[in-house]
């Protein structure tokens, strides 16, 4: 038996109205590694561009900033999958085609290289050996930073799968600016004005990126306005905005101010994350989301 639902003037039908898609199995872990992820991965690319530059003082509080979300988003990965030894299952192979096997090389190669760096670092000694995990770091920083919103859009969830060519520059723009954001906290204001640059574009364009993202959406982005999704979205565009003003404002002449302002990045970051995370299991509920938009994809084949 069916059951035939009408919205935006599309007449769909699911078995009793149930769920077509299951929802993601995913724990609260996850939301919190894509954030550490983010500020590992942006950290990786400010720590470069600081050394290249000699801004020693940032380059140094990047390259330990990064190390410290490196150590925890591992963390958080494996408890999410239940056991160390899923993690390292998952480095038996490398399969281009999987988002999430690219990721786990990344994250391995990425929070190796950097740590080794952190620690020569620390040590003073192995200089060419530090340099070369330096260089690791970088140029794994950006897909770190990228690589989980790939995971996301590559799935089934409508709200998800419909924002593909969106969601990795969302995360990457909120990832500069976390990143930016926490380095602002730690490093004195004279030596952060990279980091506070890097904040305020990332967050002016994720701020521009998930209004247009909901607008590409339609109908299906409606679930980043209700529930859970919809609470934490409205806290992300609040904190980031404040953040973003009160460091353009005031951070290059106050610690304070732009340790505030780091700080409500940090916060918009997050919340940013957990709503989309939130949003896949929303539409995932909702069959609309998954019939209307195959049924729209399908009229849009045909007409060409």
């Amino acid at each position: 038996m069916s059951e035939s639902i009408t919205n935006v003037g599309t007449t769909m039908e699911s078995y009793y109205g149930r769920p077509i898609v299951k929802e993601p199995v995913w724990k609260p872990e996850i939301p919190f590694y894509f954030w550490t992820g983010g500020i590992a991965g942006g950290c990786s690319v400010i720590h470069g561009l600081a050394r290249v530059t000699r801004n020693d003082r940032l380059a140094r509080s990047a390259l330990f900033v990064g190390a410290a979300a490196e150590l925890v988003s591992p963390v958080l990965l494996i408890s999410d999958l239940g056991r160390p030894e899923r993690f390292l299952n998952m480095l038996r192979v490398f399969k281009v085609t999987s988002p999430m096997s690219v990721g786990s090389w990344i994250l391995f190669a990425s929070s190796g290289a950097t740590n080794t760096a952190a620690a020569l670092e620390t040590l003073g000694i192995l200089r060419p050996v530090k340099w070369l995990a330096e260089l690791v770091s970088f140029a794994s920083g950006p897909p770190l930073a990228t690589y989980t919103g790939a995971l996301v859009a590559n799935t089934a969830i409508p709200v998800w799968s419909e924002a593909r060519d969106e969601l990795p520059w969302l995360f990457g723009a909120s990832a500069s600016a976390s990143a930016g954001g926490a380095l602002a906290i730690v490093t004195p204001t004279e030596a952060a004005g990279p980091a506070r640059r890097a904040a305020l574009a990332g967050a002016l364009v994720e701020l521009g990126l998930m209004k247009a993202m909901e607008k590409k959406l339609g109908f299906v982005g409606e679930v980043y306005k209700q529930g859970q999704s919809g609470r934490y979205a409205k806290i992300a565009e609040t904190c980031t905005a404040a953040g973003a003003g009160l460091l353009a404002w005031r951070g290059r002449k106050s610690r304070a101010a732009a340790a505030t302002g780091g700080a409500l990045l940090l916060a918009g970051s997050l919340a940013m994350r957990w709503s989309v995370f939130k949003a896949g299991f929303q539409s995932a509920r909702d069959p609309r989301y998954t019939v209307v938009t195959q049924k729209k994809r399908k009229e849009a084949r045909n007409e060409q």
